[in-house]
C-alpha cells in the first residue's frame, strides 16, 4: 500500500513540476531576481569601470552566486531538513535534537536566535530598497523631465503603504500571477542581457574564477572591501532553503537552474555596456532604455511589479518566522489570521505588519537613495549566511558526512570573509541593521528570561493530591451538568487555576476534560489522543502539533466526540520585581491570551486569574 502511494506521489510530483517551477520563480526568488537593478550600479559608484575591474567584479559576482547560493543552500542546506522544512529555525532544531541538553545547546540555540533576529532585519531593508531603486527608474523615463528625491520618496511610501494595507487580505489569490510575472521578469533580464553579450562575447571569460583572484590581489585593502557591495547580487539566496517546505526542494533547485542563468547572462551584459559606454548610473534601466525608448516605460512597470513581488514575499517570510517563533515559543502571543484555507504559510499576523511598515518608511525615509540604503544592507543576511554555515559545519560533522562537511568548511571561510568585509558598512549605515535586529533578539531574550522566572515561580499541583481532593468534592454531588475544559501543560500537574477553581470555588462540572496542547519539534503534524477515566467525571485530551500547523482546536475536539459547555482558562496576574521582569510582565499583559491565538468561541470562554510573584 506504502510503496503504491510513493509511486502515485512520484507521478503526481512529475506532472506538476513545470507548474511547481513557476510557483517557485514567484514565491521564492523574488528578493535575489531583483538585485540586478542595484547591484552593478553600487559597486562601480565606488570603484572605477575600467576593463579590468569589470572583469573582476563580474567573476566575483558569478562565484558568489555559486558559493553562496547554490552550493551553500541549493546543495548543502537543502540536504537538511525536517519533514521537507527549511530555514534556520529548522537548522537549531536538528542541532538541538543532537546535542539534546548542554552548554553547546545553549550557544546553538543562542545563535539561532540571533539568525532569527537578523533575517527580520533584513526583511525590513529588503522592502525599502527594492520599491525606492525601481521608483528612481521613473527619471529615465523620456522627456519626463527632472523628478526630485522627495517625489520619489512620496512615490515609494504610496507604494509601500498600499502593499501592507492589502495583507490582511491574504495574498492567495493574487500569488497566482506571481509566478508567471517573475517568469517574464527573468526572461528580460536574460534577453537584455543576451543582446549586450552578443556585440562583447570576450565579457564571458569572466567566468573564469581568476579574475576573481586577481582583482583582489591588485586592489588590495580596497578590493576586500568592494565584497561588501558584490554580496548584495546573493541577498535572498536565503529563501532558497527558507521556502523549501511550501514547494518541495526538487522544484526550487529547478528553477535556480534558469535564475542563475538569467542572472549572470544580465550581469554580464550589464558589463558589456558599462565597458561600451563607460556610464555607471542606473546601469539596468540605462540598458534597457539604449535598446528602445518606447519599451523603457513596459519594463519599469514590469521592474515595480517585481519589486512588489521581492517585497510580499520578505513580508510573508516574516510573518511564517514569527508564527514559527510563538509555536516556539521565543516570541509573545499575537493575534492571527488565517488567510488561506489551503496553503498554511498564508498567516496575517496584524502587529507585525504594521511595526514592519514604521520600519520601512522610517528606512525609506532616513536613507533617502537606493544607493544610500546599500550602505546599510548586506550585514543582516551575511551574517546569517555565516550562522547557517556554522550550524551545517556542526551537523554534518555529528552525522560523519566528511564531504559534505569540508564543502560546508569553505562555504564558511568565504562566508567570514564577505561578513569582515560588511563590518566597513556599519559606520556607513550598517548599524541601522544590527539596530533593527537587536529589537526581536531583545524581545526573543526578554520573553524567554520572564518565561523561565515564571516556570520556577509556578506552583501547580501534583496530580495525585489533586486526585485526593477533586474526588471529596465531586463526591458532594454539587455538580453543574455539561462538559468543562480546561487546560493544562501536561497531566503529572495540575496548574493554579484549575485547582482555584475545582478545590477552592468548588465549581466542578459532570464531566470535566482537561486538554493538554504541546508543540513539537517537526513542522507539521497533529496527535490527538483521548485518557479516559483519570478519575470518575475527569478525563483529558493530549494534542501534539508541528510548530508551523495551523490547527482549529474547537473543531478537532468536536470531530472527537467532545462538546463542552463552558471553557476555562488562565490569566496570569504577574507581580515583578525587577526591571527586566516588569517589562515581560507589561508583554505579557498586553499580548492575548492563548485562547485567542487559537480561536476559540468568545462566548464559552472564563478566565480564572492567578497572582505569580517573579
Amino acid at each position: 500500500m506504502e510503496a503504491n502511494e510513493k509511486q502515485q506521489l512520484g507521478k503526481d510530483k512529475k506532472f506538476s513540476s513545470f507548474k511547481e517551477i513557476v510557483q517557485a520563480m514567484g514565491l521564492v526568488f523574488g528578493d535575489i531576481g531583483t538585485s540586478p537593478i542595484y547591484t552593478l550600479t553600487v559597486i562601480f559608484t565606488l570603484l572605477s569601470p575600467t576593463p579590468e575591474n569589470l572583469m573582476g567584479v563580474l567573476s566575483l559576482i558569478v562565484w558568489s552566486l555559486i558559493i553562496l547560493v547554490t552550493l551553500e543552500y541549493g546543495i548543502l542546506a537543502m540536504s537538511l531538513s525536517i519533514k521537507g522544512e527549511g530555514g534556520i529555525i529548522v537548522l537549531k532544531e536538528i542541532i538541538t535534537k543532537i546535542l539534546k541538553t548542554g552548554r553547546k545547546a545553549g550557544f546553538a540555540a543562542f545563535l539561532g536566535y540571533i539568525g532569527v533576529a537578523l533575517l527580520m532585519g533584513d526583511g525590513v531593508i529588503t522592502p525599502a530598497i527594492s520599491i525606492l531603486s525601481a521608483v528612481e527608474g521613473l527619471r529615465f523615463i523620456p522627456g519626463i523631465g527632472e523628478i526630485s528625491t522627495t517625489t520619489v520618496i512620496i512615490i515609494t511610501s504610496i507604494i509601500t503603504l498600499l502593499l501592507f494595507s492589502v495583507q490582511y487580505k491574504g495574498t492567495d489569490k493574487v500569488s497566482t500571477s506571481f509566478g508567471p510575472i517573475m517568469v517574464l521578469w527573468f526572461s528580460v533580464l536574460f534577453i537584455t542581457g543576451f543582446f549586450q553579450i552578443i556585440h562583447t562575447p570576450k565579457i564571458l571569460l569572466a567566468v573564469s574564477p581568476h579574475y576573481a583572484i586577481e582583482f583582489m590581489l591588485h586592489n588590495g585593502l580596497a578590493g576586500f572591501f568592494v565584497l561588501s557591495e558584490v554580496i548584495l547580487c546573493a541577498t535572498g539566496g536565503e529563501a532558497l532553503y527558507a521556502d523549501m517546505g511550501h514547494l518541495g526542494s526538487k522544484p526550487i533547485q529547478h528553477a535556480w537552474y534558469f535564475v542563475f542563468v538569467a542572472l549572470v547572462i544580465n550581469y554580464f551584459g550589464q558589463g558589456a555596456f558599462l565597458l561600451k559606454t563607460g556610464n555607471s548610473q542606473s546601469l539596468l534601466f540605462e540598458m534597457v532604455k539604449s535598446y528602445s525608448s518606447l519599451l523603457y516605460v513596459p519594463f519599469l512597470i514590469l521592474t515595480l511589479f517585481a519589486t512588489i513581488i521581492a517585497s510580499q514575499a520578505m513580508i510573508s517570510a516574516i510573518m511564517s518566522l514569527v508564527y514559527q517563533g510563538i509555536n516556539t515559543h521565543i516570541f509573545p502571543l499575537m493575534k492571527v489570521k488565517y488567510t488561506s484555507t489551503h496553503i498554511k504559510s498564508q498567516i496575517y499576523i496584524g502587529a507585525v505588519n504594521w511595526i514592519l511598515l514604521i520600519a520601512v518608511l522610517f528606512m525609506v525615509f532616513l536613507f533617502e537613495q537606493s544607493e544610500n540604503l546599500a550602505a546599510a544592507y548586506g550585514l543582516a543576511v551575511t551574517a546569517t549566511m555565516t550562522i547557517s554555515s556554522i550550524f551545517m559545519i556542526w551537523i554534518f560533522h555529528s552525522k560523519k558526512k566528511n564531504i559534505k562537511m569540508a564543502a560546508a568548511i569553505l562555504v564558511l571561510i568565504v562566508d567570514s570573509l564577505f561578513l569582515l568585509a560588511v563590518f566597513e558598512k556599519i559606520p556607513h549605515g550598517g548599524f541601522w541593521s544590527l539596530v533593527i535586529a537587536a529589537v526581536p533578539l531583545f524581545v526573543i531574550l526578554l520573553w524567554l528570561a520572564g518565561n523561565k522566572s515564571m516556570h520556577k515561580a509556578f506552583r501547580p499541583l501534583p496530580m495525585d493530591v489533586f486526585l485526593h481532593s477533586y474526588k471529596q468534592v465531586y463526591k458532594l454531588d454539587r455538580n453543574i451538568k455539561g462538559s468543562a475544559l480546561f487546560f493544562t501543560r501536561n497531566f503529572k500537574e495540575v496548574p493554579p487555576y484549575v485547582v482555584h477553581c475545582m478545590l477552592r470555588s468548588n465549581i466542578i462540572y459532570e464531566r470535566n476534560i482537561l486538554v493538554s496542547i504541546a508543540t513539537t519539534d517537526d513542522p507539521y503534524g497533529v496527535r490527538i489522543e483521548k485518557v479516559d477515566n483519570i478519575t470518575t467525571g475527569l478525563s483529558g485530551v493530549k494534542i501534539e502539533k508541528g510548530y508551523m500547523e495551523v490547527i482549529d482546536i474547537h473543531k478537532l475536539l468536536k470531530d472527537n466526540g467532545i462538546f463542552e459547555k463552558i471553557i476555562f482558562y488562565g490569566v496570569d496576574d504577574i507581580i515583578a520585581k525587577r526591571p527586566a521582569l516588569k517589562l515581560y510582565a507589561i508583554m505579557k499583559k498586553i499580548s492575548p491570551p492563548f485562547v485567542h491565538f487559537y480561536h476559540l468561541p468568545y462566548n464559552k470562554l472564563h478566565g480564572v486569574m492567578t497572582r505569580i510573584e517573579i
